[in-house]
C-alpha cells in the first residue's frame, strides 16, 4: 500500500486566517430586539439554509489547501544485493531431436518434448538472471536476446519445434552467436567477461557451419565465459518416428544410431571452465540443470529508489465542488430578495439591528 506523506505541509498555514475569521465571526456581538407579532417577515427555508454557503466555502478552502500541500503515496522500492548472471541457452533443433528415446508416464516423448519443460523450469527458477536463447540446426539464430522478461522467454520456449531451421548440426555457429550476444563492454575486465556463461544442449556431432566447435571454444576461453554442455539422448540405436509426406507420424518407427560426440562436448566444457552432463533420461536432464542452477553467482550493486503517486486530485475535486455549491447557494439566496410578510402574525422573531450612532450637536 505504501505510506502517505505531505510534500509541502507549509500550505496548511494558509488556513490560519480562515480560522481567525470564523472565530471573530462567532464572537461578533449583534444587538437583538424582540418584536412581538413580527412573524410576517419570518421565512423558515431561508433561515435554515443561511449557514450552508459559509460552511461549504470553508470546507472547500480546507480541501483545496490540502491539495496544494501535495499528499503523496510513497512506495519504498529497495533492490537488495541480488545475485545473478547473464546466460545464453544454446538449443539444438536438428531433426535427430525427434528421436523418441525418452519416456514419461508410459508415453514416448521425443527429446525436445522432454527437455522443453526442464528448460522452462530452469528459466523460472532464476529470476535475477538475464537470459537469452540461441537455436541452431544447419544454421544458428537468436530466438531471444538477454532479457529479464522470463514470462516472454517461457512462451518462446513453448513455441520451439523441429523443422524451423534447415537440418544439420552447426554447434560452432550456435556457440559463436551466443558469445556475440554476451558482448557487454560494461561487464568486461581486461577483456574477460564477468558474470556470464552458456548452456549448450545438443544430441549430435557438429557437421555444418562456418565456425568450428574448437574455434568457438577458443573464443569462449579467451573471454573467460564458461560453457556448460549437455548431451541429450541415449547411446546406440534409438527409435525414430517415420513421417509421411506432410510431416505427420505414420505410427511406424525406424532404428537409427545416435551420433552424439560426447568427447567434443567434454572438451568444450573442460577448456572453458564449465562442466559436461550426460542426459540420457528425464532424471539426468533435471539433475544437469539443477547442478548448473547451483553455480556460483556474482553479486551486483544494489539500487534504492522511491516511487511516489500524487494524491492531490482526491481533495482538490471535492474542494472545488464545495466552492461551486457555496456560490450557487449564495446566488440563490440573494436572488430571493428581502423577506415578504406572511398572513401569520402570531410567531415572534428576533430581529437583528445594526448599532447606530447619533450625532448630537454641542451647545
Amino acid at each position: 500500500m505504501g505510506n502517505i506523506a505531505i510534500k509541502d505541509p507549509f500550505w496548511f498555514l494558509a488556513l490560519l486566517p480562515v480560522a481567525l475569521v470564523l472565530w471573530l465571526r462567532g464572537r461578533r456581538a449583534v444587538p437583538v430586539l424582540l418584536v412581538p407579532f413580527a412573524a410576517a417577515w419570518h421565512r423558515p427555508s431561508l433561515a435554515a439554509a443561511s449557514r450552508w454557503p459559509v460552511w461549504l466555502a470553508v470546507t472547500g478552502l480546507v480541501l483545496l489547501t490540502a491539495a496544494l500541500a501535495r499528499p503523496q503515496r510513497i512506495e519504498d522500492k529497495r533492490e537488495v544485493h541480488s545475485q545473478g548472471y547473464d546466460l545464453m541457452l544454446c538449443i539444438d533443433l536438428s531433426g535427430s531431436m525427434l528421436s523418441e528415446d525418452y519416456e514419461k508416464d508410459g508415453h514416448r516423448l521425443n527429446r525436445l518434448q522432454d527437455i522443453r519443460p526442464v528448460i522452462q523450469s530452469f528459466i523460472n527458477n532464476r529470476p535475477n538472471d538475464r537470459i537469452g536463447i540461441v537455436v541452431f540446426s544447419g544454421r544458428a539464430y537468436t530466438l531471444a536476446p538477454l532479457t529479464f522478461d522470463h514470462d516472454w522467454l517461457y512462451k518462446q520456449v513453448d513455441r520451439l519445434s523441429i523443422g524451423l531451421i534447415e537440418d544439420g548440426t552447426a554447434i560452432g555457429d550456435g556457440l559463436g552467436i551466443a558469445l556475440t550476444r554476451l558482448d557487454q563492454a560494461a561487464r568486461e575486465t581486461n577483456g574477460r567477461r564477468q558474470g556470464a556463461f552458456i548452456v549448450l544442449l545438443t544430441d549430435g556431432a557438429n557437421n555444418l557451419g562456418a565456425l568450428s566447435p574448437q574455434q568457438a571454444t577458443d573464443i569462449a576461453k579467451s573471454r573467460g565465459i564458461p560453457v556448460y554442455t549437455i548431451g541429450a539422448g541415449k547411446s546406440g540405436y534409438v527409435p525414430f518416428p517415420e513421417m509421411d509426406a506432410n510431416g505427420h507420424k505414420t505410427g511406424r518407427y525406424l532404428r537409427v544410431l545416435a551420433d552424439l560426440d560426447e568427447n567434443a562436448l567434454r572438451d568444450i566444457a573442460s577448456a572453458t571452465g564449465g562442466q559436461f552432463y550426460r542426459a540420457d533420461d528425464t532424471h539426468n536432464i533435471e539433475a544437469a540443470f539443477a547442478s548448473i542452477d547451483q553455480a556460483q553467482k556474482i553479486e551486483f550493486q544494489a539500487k534504492t529508489y522511491l516511487i511516489t503517486t500524487e494524491l492531490f486530485a482526491w481533495p482538490a475535486a471535492p474542494g472545488l465542488g464545495c466552492l461551486l455549491l457555496a456560490a450557487l447557494f449564495a446566488r440563490r439566496r440573494s436572488a430571493r430578495g428581502p423577506a415578504v410578510p406572511t398572513s401569520d402574525p402570531t410567531h415572534p422573531v428576533a430581529v437583528r439591528l445594526r448599532p447606530t450612532v447619533t450625532e448630537v450637536p454641542l451647545s
